[in-house]
């Protein structure tokens, strides 16, 4: 059965491309859930208008699917949990000198 903490690695191989960074340290990530090999997470984006929305939901789904024991993924964008450079990890504030 697949655990939280390998659908979070598998998403850090997700990378914003004009960042350099993936979209666990970005905290776009803000929950996963999994349910006997169906994953659902929840996610959303630095601006409700991105650009790069749809290849991203296209690489997550990819990546989490390559995992053993995964069955789908489902991707719900939300924008009630509004991002803001505090959801970033230390690491990313310090790459991106915040």
């Amino acid at each position: 059965m697949v655990e939280k903490e390998e659908v979070l690695e598998a998403l850090k191989e997700v990378i914003d491309p004009e960042l350099g960074i993936n979209i666990v340290d970005l905290g776009l990530i803000c929950d996963v859930e999994i349910e006997k090999g169906y994953v659902r997470i929840r996610m959303t984006f630095t601006t409700p208008f991105c650009p790069l929305a749809g290849m991203f939901l296209e690489q997550i789904k990819n990546k989490v699917l390559e995992l053993k024991g995964v069955k789908d993924v489902d991707v719900e964008l939300t924008f009630d949990e509004p991002w803001s450079p505090e959801r970033m990890s230390e690491d990313a504030r310090r790459k991106l000198g915040l």
